[in-house]
């Protein structure tokens, strides 16, 4: 399986919650030590790549998948964060935004597709998204953010239509808070409790809680799931 933004966070968690289940790893990442280091804990390879790239996210991509011998199952994780005030928000940074969170996602599904498609013996395949809480609730300071997460639920819809006759699923999670690196630079104390206060368990998200959604979409339990946009944000949103 290849997972994409898997250096820390979610996607360096996703890799260990796989890998205790037997997967083979290929790990991508723009921060190359980093992501050599998960892939070497959890006995897969990784791949440094600037996914706001296209030509060497397609060719990273294509690399990773024929050294695993095939790909069974894509997770698309990698984004990042960025907090500016919508009259403020410079179209270069709208772009950047849209080409990790949502551009890097088409890349990678296209050069996944076409290799699941060559060995259709391989039985019921996976594209596992992330989104975010914020592609459907939004939120102050992050147009962009939101905006590019709401794409990626629309590419998803749209991706299960057209991929579910080829046997490939295609799902998306949804996660709300989540305690990791990503915004830990503006997050306060109080922010962590407001933020609890908002969900019926009274808890941020770990990483861990994430990647065990990802593995359920991953795994044949389900198997009769595709276009859909599961939350993972602890009753905070509910629909």
């Amino acid at each position: 399986m290849v997972v994409t933004g898997a250096a820390r966070g979610i996607g360096a968690e996703i890799a260990r919650t796989f890998a205790a289940e037997g997967a083979r790893l290929a790990l991508l990442d723009r921060l190359a030590d980093e992501v050599g280091a998960v892939a070497a804990e959890v006995g897969g390879r990784g791949y440094a790549v600037d996914l706001a790239d296209v030509a060497a996210t397609r060719e990273v991509t294509g690399k990773a998948i024929a050294e695993l011998g095939g790909v069974d199952v894509l997770v698309n994780n990698a984004g990042i964060l960025r907090l500016t005030p919508l009259l403020e928000i410079d179209p270069a940074e709208w772009d950047e935004v849209f080409a990790v969170n949502t551009r890097a996602m088409l890349v990678t599904t296209q050069v996944a597709v076409r290799a699941m498609t060559a060995d259709p013996g391989r039985g019921v395949r996976k594209i596992v998204n992330m989104a975010s809480m914020g592609g459907k609730a939004g939120g102050g300071g992050q147009a962009h953010y939101a905006a590019s997460k709401a794409a990626v639920i629309a590419l998803t819809r749209a991706a299960a239509a057209e991929l579910g006759p080829l046997g490939i699923t295609v799902n998306c999670l949804c996660p709300g808070f989540v305690l990791t690196e990503m915004g830990a630079g503006t997050r306060t104390e109080d922010d962590v409790a407001a933020w609890s206060a908002l969900s019926p368990l009274g808890r941020l998200g770990e990483p861990r809680d994430v990647a065990r959604a990802a593995l359920f979409l991953a795994c044949e339990d389900s198997d009769y799931l595709t276009g859909d946009a599961l939350n993972v944000t602890g009753g905070m949103i509910t629909h």
